[in-house]
């Protein structure tokens, strides 16, 4: 057993629970698999298709957003998000650092 993780965690774990929350959801995984590669959504484009209420797919998009699952830009009345491909390839591969070095 390592102590030393029974009271703090590493820094480059500290800001996971958040990410791994917001991408625990089955309707924001959904929302992140309409995504092509490089695709710019808005939120009506995704209400369009989705089961969900516009208010509910914003709710769902300012989640990923603010877990940083998401980028978003806003460009007149319309706010755009795009899939942070940097910060998931970040996240998992402090994951998987961790699991090659530790496990």
């Amino acid at each position: 057993m390592k102590p030393d993780y029974t009271r703090i965690i590493p820094s480059e774990w500290q800001s996971l629970a958040r990410f791994f929350t917001a991408l625990g959801d089955e309707h924001r995984q959904r929302i992140l698999m309409l995504f092509e590669r490089g695709e710019r959504l808005n939120v009506g484009q995704i209400a369009a298709v989705s089961t969900l209420a516009r208010s509910t797919v914003s709710h769902h998009l300012k989640t990923l957003y603010e877990a940083g699952v998401l980028c978003s830009e806003k460009i007149g009345k319309e706010v755009w998000f795009w899939i942070n491909r940097s910060r998931l390839e970040e996240v998992f591969g402090n994951v998987l650092n961790y699991v090659r070095a530790e496990c």
